[in-house]
């Protein structure tokens, strides 16, 4: 069974936010879950006793020894998905899921062009840090985290939605892929769940700044953007409301303020479905 304090993936309620469905939780299914099956969403699900595998989609997916699990849904998920549990016998049981769509904020840019003019600086250090973030990514750790109710690493005026999304003369752009919190430089940044220190960069990235990143295991990491400073380094196991860095505008910002992504395994999550609104 799903402990009582498991995610809280609570849909955002306030004006800034972009309207989502609300929490669920399975009731006629071989499967148990609890969370938010919509786009940006993320589901902790117990599989059916005797289940010696599971699968969303088709692809293998993260089995705890208890039959805990985690399923995320990418923004630009399709409406229909499912689980299926295979028992060591060999026998199959699937659970077709439906994935609510939302409604991202979109803001037409007609008179720019989606690029400005190429930067051979940015091109000679872009590959670099994205190889570091993606090898960081890859390290798997005995990280907890995704078992406990998460909580906002700071609090204040979101300033920055997750999944919306510009379109320079018709092109678009990449989305937003985290939430960004206004706060001052030097405001403490704390750890929204246990984790394990995966990346903790020793320069300012040329768009992500001073870089955190935590591994909260079962595929489910977090990355905080534009710190001032970083409090913690690779491998450090940090628990939950642990001081882990300080808010800044390093790399590409205008202000200073906390942009925190969720990603599980290849899935961008919107942080306000797993963590719920800032109160």
């Amino acid at each position: 069974m799903i402990r009582a304090a498991v995610l809280v993936l609570l849909a955002a309620t306030s004006a800034t936010a972009q309207q989502a469905p609300p929490p669920t939780t399975a009731t006629a299914s071989p499967f148990r879950w609890i969370g938010t099956l919509s786009q940006g969403g993320l589901i902790l699900g117990t599989a059916p006793a005797g289940t010696r595998s599971v699968m969303l989609d088709g692809k293998p997916i993260a089995l705890s020894p208890d039959g805990s699990f985690l399923a995320g849904f990418d923004r630009d998920a399709g409406p229909q998905a499912s689980l299926t549990a295979i028992s060591a016998d060999g026998r199959t049981v699937t659970q077709p899921l439906t994935i609510a769509p939302r409604a991202w904020r979109i803001e037409r840019l007609d008179t720019l062009p989606k690029f400005p003019a190429p930067d051979p600086v940015f091109a000679r250090l872009r590959p670099p840090e994205l190889a570091q973030i993606v090898a960081a990514r890859a390290r798997n750790t005995d990280a907890q985290g995704w078992r406990q109710a998460f909580a906002w690493p700071a609090t204040g005026r979101i300033s920055g939605l997750f999944g919306s999304q510009r379109i320079y003369k018709g092109e678009p752009g990449s989305y937003h892929s985290g939430t960004d919190i206004a706060k001052p430089t030097g405001a403490i940044v704390t750890a929204p769940a246990d984790g394990v220190v995966i990346l903790a960069a020793d320069h300012p990235f040329t768009l992500e700044g001073n870089l955190l990143m935590l591994d909260h295991g079962m595929g489910l990491n977090s990355a905080f953007l534009h710190l001032s400073r970083i409090d913690v380094k690779i491998g450090d196991h940090v628990a939950k409301g642990q001081a882990i860095g300080a808010v800044g505008m390093t790399g590409r910002a205008t202000g200073p303020h906390l942009h925190w992504s969720l990603r599980w395994n290849d899935a961008k999550l919107d942080p306000m479905l797993v963590a719920g609104a800032i109160r």
